[in-house]
């Protein structure tokens, strides 16, 4: 349900002149007044108006499209017979960028159909199945068809879908990230199949360049809704940031989930699929649960997860954001690229040459994408454990969180350049190529950041009292090696291909035996160590109590609480814990 801040509450859905059956939807949902973005986007639609909307995720854009285009069809259906072949066609496209984000669009639209499912039919097609397969889907006409630009265009040129005459609607969501995903010349393409005089809506972002082209293609005398947020909704979220080594990561991220220094659901970053196992296997070692999301699990799983996390059942989250993507690269990245030398070029490809030898070739699913459009819910803080590659990749993974008015925080880890050679050869079986761009990408993004009236803090952790879990730390990493990452890839995939699979049937018909289709198993590659499980009492560190900023006292528990992450360690004597450790012994 959307905060406060985010509702028109002047307005209500019924002031809309929607069908009952879409008034009663919305009131089963607890839907009661509409957002600002459907609120002005809405009424224009309805009247038939071409709608550009610049609105971040998680400002009700779905809603504010799919509610016109679902009247639009309903009153069309309405002005044939049950008999007339013509009563039944495809009358609207809905493009997305990622097959994530295309499996939750769908569902919000069936949530909405609830009381005319049987006149309205609505089939995502962005799945991981060949077109062939999916033909039958699209023979029987479905109202609705929601895609990505690739599998409509696969559609359109086998000639499984027919929209020449029939469609009425076309919606592009995200339209920012579906160019950047590469597909401007698919959606050119798939604008050749569409009759010349159709209903659209442009859903972004952020209002760019190529989305300003699109706009001059795709829609005739739109309104432009620029939506901007309240100055205060950048309070909403603290931003802190943590130089260190790579080992240091990895001890800080322990620290930080086994302490609950940070409580609530946590959505953590890494650049590639291998970190993803690496930090899962990691924390394994000391009995934290994880799930992990990347490009190689089927979609079924993926988005079960995302699901699953939204309703509290899973904690924490390793994501892999992997898209390198030119729309998501910032402007000095693209400088520089055009100002390597031939020799560096060179140099590089031979490189990569040797490595694609070593390495087999894994197949990832290009519209794979969690960083931006997915609707995570009340997370409460985003860590990147590796830090992004752009300033626009950072903008968009603390989008994650301080969502619908709430509040959040990020972590950021970085690697600056001198600590990175320093470590280099301690580091080595944990380091990451980028590593080194950290402090350069970190300068874009504390630039970007203060343009918006943001500042990133220091997340300050007292070295002393963490020394006490080093020791811990490379236990733990001694058994997270290679072959340990790599085994336990397989493992995760095979149980995720058969529960997304073989199973689906078996739980749709009986629900209750979902308890054991759980995604934070536990993979044990290799032996844990059980005495790393639970934390020693002498090994706790002791926590300040909270000061009054007027009188400079300690505070009681009842009187005020402030958030983990925001108490200070205290200083503990050394010799004390000694002896303390002894006498427990």
């Amino acid at each position: 349900m959307a905060d406060q801040k985010l509702l028109d509450t002047e307005v209500t859905f019924s002031s809309f002149d929607l069908d009952a059956r879409l008034v009663r939807a919305l009131a089963k949902l607890k839907f009661t007044s509409p957002t600002l973005v459907q609120a002005k986007a809405i009424p224009l639609a309805l009247k038939g108006v071409d709608i550009l909307a610049r609105a971040r995720t998680g400002s009700g854009k779905t809603a504010a499209y799919s509610l016109p285009v679902i009247q639009n069809v309903l009153q069309l259906k309405e002005a044939f017979t049950d008999t007339d072949e013509a009563r039944q066609a495809t009358r609207a496209l809905i493009l997305v960028p990622t097959r994530e984000l295309a499996e939750q669009v769908t569902d919000h639209i069936k949530k909405l159909l609830l009381y005319c499912s049987q006149e309205i039919t609505v089939a995502n097609i962005a799945g991981n199945i060949a077109p062939q397969f999916q033909k039958p889907i699209l023979a029987e006409l479905p109202d609705i068809v929601v895609a990505t630009p690739s599998k409509a265009l696969a559609h359109l040129e086998a000639q499984n879908m027919v929209l020449k005459t029939s469609l009425e609607n076309l919606v592009i969501d995200e339209a920012d990230l579906v160019l950047s995903f590469g597909y401007s010349d698919d959606v050119r393409k798939i604008l050749t199949y569409l009759p010349k005089i159709h209903r659209s809506f442009l859903m972004s972002a952020t209002l760019t360049k190529d989305v300003d082209e699109l706009k001059q293609l795709i829609l005739r005398k739109p309104a432009i809704l620029k939506l901007e947020e309240e100055a205060n909704e950048a309070e909403n979220l603290v931003q802190y940031s943590v130089k260190c080594s790579e080992r240091e990561k990895f001890l800080l991220t322990f620290v930080v989930l086994k302490l609950r220094l940070i409580r609530g659901k946590i959505i953590m970053f890494v650049n590639d699929i291998e970190r993803c196992y690496k930090l899962k296997l990691f924390l394994e070692q000391f009995s934290i649960k994880t799930c992990v999301l990347n490009s190689e699990l089927p979609l079924n799983s993926r988005y079960h997860i995302v699901q699953e996390f939204n309703k509290g059942i899973y904690d924490y989250i390793i994501a892999t954001d992997e898209s390198d993507l030119k729309g998501e690269q910032d402007t000095d990245d693209e400088d520089e690229e055009m100002e390597v030398d031939d020799d560096e070029a060179n140099a590089t490809k031979k490189n990569n040459t040797k490595k694609s030898k070593k390495t087999k070739k894994v197949v990832k699913d290009k519209e794979y994408g969690v960083s931006r459009g997915v609707d995570f819910q009340n997370v409460a803080a985003v860590i990147n454990f590796d830090f992004p590659k752009s300033a626009k990749a950072y903008t968009h993974r603390i989008g994650r969180t301080a969502r619908g008015g709430q509040r959040g925080m990020s972590l950021s880890f970085v690697v600056p350049k001198d600590i990175a050679e320093q470590h280099r050869d301690r580091d080595r079986t944990i380091s990451r190529a980028s590593a080194m761009d950290d402090d350069k990408v970190l300068a874009r993004v504390e630039k970007d950041q203060s343009n918006r009236g943001v500042a990133i803090k220091p997340y300050n952790f007292d070295k002393k009292q963490v020394d006490g879990f080093r020791y811990r730390l490379e236990d733990a990493l001694r058994a997270v090696t290679g072959v340990a990452v790599r085994e336990a890839r397989v493992k995760e995939l095979k149980n995720e291909i058969l529960n997304s699979e073989k199973l689906k049937a078996h739980f749709e018909d009986k629900p209750k035996d979902l308890d054991f289709l759980r995604h934070d198993r536990p993979l044990h590659p290799t032996r844990v160590q059980q005495h790393l499980k639970h934390i020693p009492q002498y090994l706790m560190p002791k926590i300040a109590p909270p000061t009054s900023a007027a009188t400079g006292t300690a505070v009681a528990d009842n009187e005020s609480e402030i958030p983990a992450h925001q108490v200070p360690f205290k200083k503990v004597d050394n010799k004390k814990r000694s002896r303390q450790y002894a006498a427990n012994k």
